[in-house]
């Protein structure tokens, strides 16, 4: 699959996270196969204003690490997306489906969807100025009207975007509820540009069914993969992931070593406590591993918490 002048192993991505997809957790999925990451979203006036913080969400693992970045003002986006241009960011994805009410009260993310002609402005105004892809991902819609994503997935197409992303949800659904495919497949069938499809993908029984029913270009897998990223060797080789957990506690060890060596032991505890909830889901006896995790505070209480996890 390509998406402009880049050409991908697979068509199987990992979807932008914010607070999970940072540089251990993209390396760890690349090394189970997924065929392009993403960070986690930037935002554009942390770029324009030099924002220091920014650099550690910036790190790419290879050439094949997606930037996403938010904003409403289209000049401002152009600056940040010259940056990463000239930082050698090979793709910028823009980000118009985040609902989180401190980005849509701004204006930002899925609000977006609101304003389909300074949306459309966006990715014109980025097309323009940059030589790298740019992409879009956002929902179906901000609320039951899915019209609003596939007359905006035409008009994008108009101006060059070079793939879109389509989460079959609205901003009123959150998480919640079921994703809706048909949505992706409409999109597919009104445009010529690469259709990514998101949304309720947790295995390669999904995966299968979203490439088929949807007719998209690729799949882009987010929340199943904080739980195991191990999904993206399964989607890839149809072989179902194992069940017993010494797999999983391998990879939980790597993941914090990764975590070590990126942020130091006094970031790398705090930074991992969100995944280790994530990791150990459906692990006997999560409840009180939760509780162990929440008390850990050096590198040899992390040794001797994966010591003790079941491998069964």
């Amino acid at each position: 699959m390509k998406i402009g002048n880049l050409e991908f192993k697979n068509n199987i991505f990992l979807g932008p996270m914010a607070g999970f997809t940072d540089y251990p957790f993209r390396k760890i999925c690349k090394g189970y196969g997924a065929a392009l990451t993403y960070t986690e979203m930037v935002s554009a006036k942390a770029l324009y204003y030099g924002d220091k913080k920014t650099n550690v969400l910036l790190v790419p693992e290879d050439n094949m690490c997606a930037v996403q970045i938010f904003g409403r003002e289209p000049q401002i986006l152009k600056y940040a997306a010259q940056l990463l241009e000239d930082k050698g960011v090979p793709m910028i994805d823009v980000n118009m489906g985040c609902p989180a009410p401190k980005i849509v009260n701004n204006g930002e993310g899925s609000a977006l969807l609101k304003e389909p002609e300074l949306a459309v402005e966006i990715i014109e105004t980025l097309k323009k100025s940059v030589s790298i892809p740019v992409t879009v991902k956002m929902r179906m819609g901000w609320d039951s009207c899915p019209d609003v994503a596939l007359t905006l997935s035409k008009q994008m197409c108009e101006v060059g975007v070079d793939a879109i992303c389509i989460h079959g949800r609205t901003r009123e659904q959150y998480y919640s509820g079921k994703a809706d495919w048909n949505i992706i497949k409409a999109v597919k069938e009104s445009v010529s540009c690469p259709v990514i499809g998101n949304g309720d993908v947790r295995s390669y029984d999904d995966c299968k069914k979203m490439l088929d029913t949807t007719g998209c270009d690729a799949v882009m897998i987010s929340r199943a993969a904080a739980f195991d990223p191990r999904i993206f060797e399964e989607c890839i080789s149809g072989v179902k992931k194992s069940t017993n957990f010494s797999e999983k506690v391998e990879l939980i060890s790597r993941h914090y070593e990764l975590c070590m060596e990126f942020y130091g032991e006094h970031m790398a505890i705090p930074q991992m406590r969100k995944q280790f909830h994530c990791y150990i889901k459906g692990m006997p006896d999560a409840a009180r591993l939760k509780n162990e995790i929440n008390k850990i505070n050096s590198y040899e209480e992390i040794k001797q918490f994966l010591k003790n996890l079941p491998c069964t």
